[in-house]
């Protein structure tokens, strides 16, 4: 396999996760409105919200897919070391 055959198919992987990412987006944002099911806030958006976050949910689109289908309601809470020192725990 040469560098160049490797590149091809970097480039199609890439291409095909783009395309499904899309999709998803789609469906996700307009369709199926699962954003409204993960995230209660999402709900009063516009579509104009919902075109501005799309490139993001196509990116991000495996980890949303596995929210989704497991059923969050919530956003989840962020956990950094400010947090848990508030919290009383080691940071």
């Amino acid at each position: 396999m040469t560098p160049l055959d490797v590149a091809t198919w970097i480039v199609r992987l890439a291409g095909a996760y783009a395309a499904a990412g899309l999709l998803f987006a789609l469906l996700f944002l307009f369709v199926l409105r699962g954003v409204d099911r993960i995230d209660p806030s999402a709900r009063a958006g516009s579509r104009g919200f919902r075109w501005i976050v799309l490139p993001g949910v196509a990116a991000l689109w495996p980890l949303l897919l596995r929210r989704w289908l497991a059923g969050a309601s919530e956003p989840p809470e962020e956990s950094n070391a400010h947090r848990r020192a508030a919290a009383g725990g080691r940071g």
